[in-house]
């Protein structure tokens, strides 16, 4: 009897509140415990099939579980009428190196080759002022991503595709490519005239919009 009586004086039936809440968190703190409890993972699980169980449950979906499913069907749309307006972006294409032009490796801009062309002038070198403003007519396209050009593409093909895009001015662009032929493969000497008429072609076509993307793709190599 002794022995039972000290067991009993040393265990008390019923602990204190600071005793059973050290009692609770020493229990918790098990790893059997630890283990059953839910990871983020189960919660954002549950709560997300839960969610979709409302969307279809016969009278008794709540009207505000279906507006994120509208909304995102919303932007889906617009990106399906956008990319049927305007297509698929092009700015990669605007970021890739300048190709050669016409043979050459020259990768000039636009700007560049007119400021050439300029000076050629200037000095009276009217074949070279000819042929740098013919280029500067087909790099500012090829720029503007309107008729891309690779290092194998010719005069008349450039010509081709450029006046597919601009239709008012497909013979200018046919009259060009064939003066750039000829002073460049026949030796014929450029003049100033035909300096002037290429400048004011290209001036003309940089304040134009084309008026078709067919000619987008890039030029066949000849």
């Amino acid at each position: 009897m002794g022995l039972a009586s000290a067991v009993r004086l040393d265990v008390p039936v019923v602990p204190d509140a600071p005793e059973a809440r050290d009692l609770v968190i020493e229990e918790l703190s098990k790893p059997e415990y630890a283990a059953a409890k839910p990871t983020l993972f189960d919660l954002v699980s549950q709560e997300f099939f839960a969610w979709l169980a409302r969307l279809f449950q016969p009278g008794d979906s709540v009207p505000l579980d279906w507006l994120p499913v509208a909304i995102l069907g919303l932007v889906i749309a617009g990106l399906v009428v956008a990319l049927l307006i305007w297509g698929v972006p092009r700015l990669n294409r605007r970021s890739r190196p300048a190709p050669g032009l016409f043979g050459d490796d020259d990768r000039r801009t636009a700007t560049e080759l007119r400021a050439a062309a300029a000076r050629a002038a200037g000095a009276g070198d009217w074949t070279l002022a000819v042929l740098e403003q013919f280029r500067a007519v087909a790099r500012g396209l090829a720029e503007r991503t309107i008729v891309l050009v690779s290092p194998g593409t010719t005069a008349h093909d450039f010509a081709g595709r450029a006046g597919s895009a601009f239709p008012a001015a497909a013979d200018e662009l046919a009259w060009a490519a064939d003066g750039f032929d000829r002073v460049r493969y026949l030796a014929e000497e450029g003049s100033s005239d035909q300096y002037e008429r290429l400048r004011a072609l290209d001036g003309r076509l940089q304040k134009q919009a084309p008026a078709s993307s067919e000619a987008l793709d890039p030029v066949p190599v000849a």
